[in-house]
Parts: structure tokens; sequence; C-alpha cells
């Protein structure tokens, strides 16, 4: 349970509604939720030198801690973390068995716009790309599964803006799509209690391949991103903590220059995650 010391320096606080009986996974909160800005979090994306926003929930309490209300509500490229909801679509659709299928690896990729990794240029299972966050596998599923079938799954999954005008099966990392921090948080809710239009199996597959740590009696399960789309590095680290405290969902993105570059902008992703939940009693300090 958060301590209650964390909430006396609470800015402003907000309602929200939604309409009874349908799946929230998009920008908004149900009845009962509230938002509550904490600027001080600001100065933890500060001592990265970036800008950013980092939107924790408390899944027991009902309660959002946000560094910005506008910011957490913006959409961006979600990068990687979009294997999430890739891996589950190809599930869904049938396109892999599950998470143990091999992709054969394509002979080449772009390596200007993706990097130079020659460690992950071989054959590898869904999960290890999953793990290594290895785009040219999720790219392959992508052209197997169709823009098509993405459309239907993120209008039903209510996943980002739904925006699939980029040419290039790679949607997540270029173009026009987009997801907020809030959105991101509110997927992985639905995700998590098994609400999505998706069955059991594969929302539990893609559960067990997003765990990254096991410490302390904690759980936390992941996914990072980064995209340099249109000259800005877009980093990102959504997730959610089971402890034995209760499950708390959060959702970290870094906006920086590329003119600015600083080698610690990867690293700054999950740093800051952190800080936050430990200043938030979350993770052990």
């Amino acid at each position: 349970m958060i301590k209650t010391s964390f909430y006396l320096a609470i800015v402003t606080l907000f309602t929200f509604c939604q309409a009874k009986g349908r799946i929230n996974t998009s920008n908004t909160l149900t009845l009962t939720d509230s938002l509550s800005v904490r600027t001080d979090f600001q100065h933890y994306f500060t001592n990265c030198k970036v800008e950013g926003s980092v939107i924790v929930y408390d899944n027991q309490r009902k309660i959002w801690l946000a560094s910005d209300a506008a910011a957490v509500r913006s959409a961006t490229l979600p990068a990687s973390t979009f294997k999430i909801a890739n891996l589950l679509i190809a599930l869904e659709t049938g396109v892999i068995k599950d998470e143990n299928e091999i992709v054969k690896w394509p002979g080449k990729t772009d390596t200007v716009k993706y990097g130079y990794r020659p460690d992950i240029y071989h054959d590898m299972s869904v999960k290890e790309a999953f793990e290594v966050s290895a785009g040219w596998v999720y790219v392959e599923l992508a052209k197997r599964i169709g823009k098509e079938n993405y459309k239907k799954y993120l209008a039903a999954y209510q996943y980002g803006n739904q925006t699939l005008t980029q040419p290039d099966a790679d949607f997540w990392n270029f173009g026009a799509f987009g997801i907020s921090p809030l959105n991101q948080i509110n997927f992985l809710r639905a995700l998590y209690e098994g609400r999505l239009p998706a069955s059991k199996r594969n929302m539990d597959i893609v559960k067990r391949v997003m765990i990254v740590e096991q410490d302390n009696g904690y759980t936390i399960s992941a996914k990072t991103g980064w995209t340099r789309d249109n000259d800005m590095n877009t980093g990102w680290w959504v997730g959610y903590v089971e402890s034995p405290k209760g499950v708390y969902f959060f959702a970290t993105r870094l906006l920086q220059d590329r003119k600015f570059n600083q080698s610690n902008f990867g690293s700054c992703r999950k740093e800051i995650t952190k800080a936050v939940l430990r200043a938030l009693d979350i993770l052990p300090r």
C-alpha cells in the first residue's frame, strides 16, 4: 500500500467518467478512479536530461499517480512496447501456435533504421525475440498478420489511435500510429485481468513471456521500447509489479531531441521508473 505521506504532494486531483458496460483500455478513467498529479516526479527526468512522463496505477486503491496530467494522455509511437499486443494478435490470428515457434531469419534487415545487431541475426523463437527485442522477428510476423487484421484487433483492444497509414509493416516504430501512457496502462490492466476479447490461453502466454524480474517477493512483467523516428528518441518502459502489497501498473515515456543524444537514454527508462516505484514503496529501497 502506498504510504499516505506520498499523497501530501498532490497538486491537482481529477476524476473522469466512462460509459458502463465497456472494456476500458482507452484514454479514460473509470468513475471510481482518481488521477493525482505528482510534479515531484519530474526531477527524475531532469536528472537524466530528458523530457518525459510517468504514470502509476495502484490496482488496490484505484488511484492513478502521474507526473503530468496532459502528457500521460498524449500519444506517440509505442516502439517495441507494441510487442505485447503484437504477440497476442499473432497468437489470436493463428500466425503462431505459441511463444516457442521459430521464425526464420530473412537474411537481411535495414541496419540504418534498426542499428547493427549481428547477435540477433539468426533463426529465433518468438519468446527470445521478445526478450532481446529483435524487431525483425515481429516485422516478419506483421507481414503475415496484415493491416486489416491489425485494424480489427486494435479496435477491439482499444489500443492506440489505430492510425495505420505507415506503408511499411513496422508501423509501431515509424509513422502516425500512437498510444499514450494512460492507454498503455489500461491495455495492460485488461490483459492482466483477462478482460481483453482474447483467449485465456493466449493472454496467459503473453503474461508469462513478459516476466523480466523476480526478486525479494516481487515480480516485474514489462517491455521496453525505443524508436528514433522524426529525429526524436522516444523511449518506454511499461508493465506491472506484483508484490505482497498488491499489483501496480506503470508506464514511463522519455522524449529527447536527437541533437542532444545522451548515452544513458536507454538505461534511464528503467532507472526513472524504478526510482518512482521505490519512492512510492512499491519496490524495496
